[in-house]
Parts: structure tokens; sequence; C-alpha cells
């Protein structure tokens, strides 16, 4: 299992939940598709893993999710790595982070995709990409197994999962700094049943996460 901190973030436990934003002083990004906000990410993973998030999910610091302290629940955004030009789609479930500084955090997996783990904090730009919160009740999860900038890339790795799994797909990131396409596969109800299926990817080398499935609702 993977292990990682950020510091600074015992006060999240403390105010979750609270709705308090202390010292923030900026103008809050707006939530409708387009919008973004350059600032400040972390991350937050072992110590929060297991923990009731602010929407009532369970947080999986395995799962592409994020805190931001004042967009819908259920809000996804594009995350971009202003130093080295990662960029990801997450969905907003739970509330922080509480540093003056920062203006999102990122689970872990989330935090893995940007090459951000060592440093803890890196500058990102962050783009709504659909401002409709998501009732919980109507989650599904699907697995990524890769995503890249050159779609035959995408298609090479679609067609070789094809021999072994069913309904791959590849879906598509229209972001500010380019396009992105994310080799996808499997629509689970719950989140158990993708963790099974996840799981028996591994061993093949790739590095599967749990996605919210978006693409097929």
């Amino acid at each position: 299992m993977w292990r990682g901190v950020v510091g600074g973030l015992a006060l999240a436990v403390s105010l979750a939940g609270c709705g308090l934003i202390s010292g923030r002083s900026k103008v809050p990004i707006q939530a409708h598709p387009g919008a973004t906000e350059v600032g400040t990410a972390s991350w937050y993973g072992p110590g929060f893993h297991g923990n009731r998030t602010s929407s009532g999910e369970i947080y999986d610091q395995y799962e592409m999710t994020a805190a931001h302290p004042t967009l819908p629940l259920g809000t996804r955004v594009s995350v971009t790595n202003l130093q080295n030009g990662r960029e990801i789609e997450v969905r907003v479930n739970d509330r922080g982070p509480f540093v003056k500084s920062r203006s999102i955090d990122l689970s872990y997996a989330a935090a893995r995709s940007l090459g951000m783990l060592g440093p803890g904090t890196v500058p990102v730009r962050i783009e709504v990409l659909d401002g409709q919160a998501v009732p919980v009740a109507s989650l599904a999860y699907t697995i990524q197994v890769g995503s890249f900038t050159d779609r035959d890339n995408a298609l090479r790795l679609k067609r070789a999962l094809a021999r072994r799994f069913d309904g791959v797909y590849v879906a598509t990131l229209e972001g500010k700094s380019g396009r992105y396409y994310r080799v996808r596969f499997g629509r689970f109800d719950g989140h158990e049943e993708a963790l099974r299926v996840a799981r028996s990817v591994a061993p093949l080398g790739l590095s599967p996460i749990i996605m919210h499935d978006e693409a097929h609702e």
C-alpha cells in the first residue's frame, strides 16, 4: 500500500463538514463550464482514507476525487500541473483545503497522476468541466488504465486490452492545454466490484485507477 501525507492537514479534521474557509479573500471560482482558477494544489491520503466526505461518500484515496472549498459537490474539473503540463479530471466530493494559500486538495490517485507526490504542493490551473452536481446515489464506476496525448498510443492499448476485457473504450478530455485520450473499460454499479476487477489488471504492469463513470450515463 502506498503512503503519503501532506503537512498541515490536521486542521481539516477539526473543520471538516463545518463549511469554514478561514482567511480567504479571493473571489470563488464560478460553477459553470469553462470557469478557471489558478492556485496551489495539495493532496491528502492515508490519514483520511475510509472516512466520510462532505458529500456523504467514503473517501477512497485511490479514486480520482478532490476537495474544493466552494464548487458544488459532484462538479467535475480538470486540473493541470503548471510545472509539468500533466492534466487530469477529478470529481469534487469533499470540502477543503483549509489552508489559506491552497485552492484544491487532491486524492492520492489524482496527485500521483499529476506527478506531485514528492513536492506535496504544485501550482495548478483548475477548469470546470461540468457544474451540475451529481447525486451520490447515481454514481457508477469505470477503470482507467492509461491517459495519452497521442491517440494512436491510446488505440494500441485499447486493442491490447480488448483481447482480455469487455467494454474497453477511449474517452476524450478537452482541456486548455490540449486533448487527452483516456483508456477505460467497464461500468460498475459498486466500488467493490470495480476494485476486484482493478486488482486483476495490476499484474499486467498497468496502474488502474477507479473513477466515476460519467461517459456512459
